[in-house]
């Protein structure tokens, strides 16, 4: 049996245009665009029972949502793996990455593709998954760029309020009323952090004593004192939702986010939002919110000599004590 050789590959997406990660027969998906990309560039025919060059992914995400920095793996052959050559005067490993880069659509970018470490499972070796969700709200002005990674809602949002309600999340608990298990899973998880805070309002290049619309900026040595408007950065005054935990069951992370919401426009209270921690049941009232401000923002690995005990460890199901 010929020997594999598993690759790291760490990439970014916007998942406006795609049906999610996972391949769909006759749909445009994460997976399936990068697959399609891996047989043309490696000259393998789709099917292939020696060769599928299938992605397995640290974290499935939906149809919308976007990922800043996700990581998959890869099983491949070394003969397979050298195809990608061809007349590039460059290892293997750097000749995919190039090729790769260069025949995907303009929606996903490959930062990176490495020969894994022994013991590595993009999935199952992943200690912990970061997202953020971004709203912009009444409070703050909507840039239509933007309008493709950040939900608008004509609503002030109370931020104490969600925080209060974020804090509930901490620990280890089953996500139920959240969530939506795989076959044979759980809808338990650990959340690490969950919190909500409005982006400060400040310039990109403060000047000293110009009035901006978010007040007097102040200067560094050698600005020009005389310029009449700074540029803002473009996150200014944005909500972002930063959730971080262990893995995250199908529609966590936005049905916790439109709960929030609830609470922070009044619509629901804080009673309510422990109701749904304490009974975790699905009922129609906490379903997902839109997927546009959803980002995948970071996934973590312990060092390389814990990733084959991690991934045993995480396969197990898990309950509560």
């Amino acid at each position: 049996m010929t020997a594999m050789t598993r690759l790291r590959i760490d990439l970014a997406y916007d998942g406006g245009g795609f049906y999610g990660w996972a391949t769909q027969p006759d749909i445009r998906t994460v997976q399936g665009t990068i697959e399609d990309a891996l047989h043309k560039v490696l000259r393998v025919p789709e099917h292939d029972p020696d060769e599928p060059l299938r992605l397995v992914v640290a974290g499935r995400t939906d149809t919308g949502v976007h990922a800043s920095h996700q990581v998959c793996h890869l099983d491949i052959t070394e003969p397979t793996l050298e195809r990608a050559v061809g007349h590039m005067k460059a290892p293997a490993v750097t000749a995919l990455e190039h090729r790769l880069q260069r025949l995907l659509p303009t929606d996903i970018t490959i930062h990176r593709v490495s020969v894994a470490p022994d013991g590595f499972d993009a999935r199952f070796s992943a200690l912990e998954r970061t997202y953020v969700y971004r709203i912009a709200d009444r409070t703050g002005e909507v840039d239509p760029r933007l309008r493709g990674c950040v939900l608008h809602i004509d609503d002030t949002l109370d931020l104490e309020a969600m925080n209060r309600a974020a804090a509930m999340t901490l620990g280890l608990h089953d996500f139920g009323s959240f969530a939506t298990p795989n076959p044979g899973g759980t809808t338990i998880r650990e959340v690490k952090r969950a919190s909500w805070a409005r982006v400060p309002s400040r310039p990109l290049v403060p000047v000293h004593g110009v009035v901006t619309a978010q007040g007097t900026a102040d200067s560094h040595d050698g600005d020009d004192a005389t310029t009449g408007y700074v540029t803002p950065t473009l996150e200014s005054g944005l909500v972002c939702f930063t959730i971080v935990a262990d893995a995250f069951a199908r529609n966590m992370v936005r049905s916790l986010v439109n709960a929030c919401v609830a609470v922070g426009i009044g619509k629901r209270d804080l009673d309510w939002f422990a109701g749904k921690m304490a009974v975790p049941k699905r009922e129609g009232s906490t379903g997902p919110i839109a997927p546009q401000g959803l980002t995948l923002e970071h996934v973590a690995y312990p060092p390389d000599s814990e990733l084959a005990s991690r991934a045993e460890a995480i396969r197990a199901v898990r309950t509560l004590p």
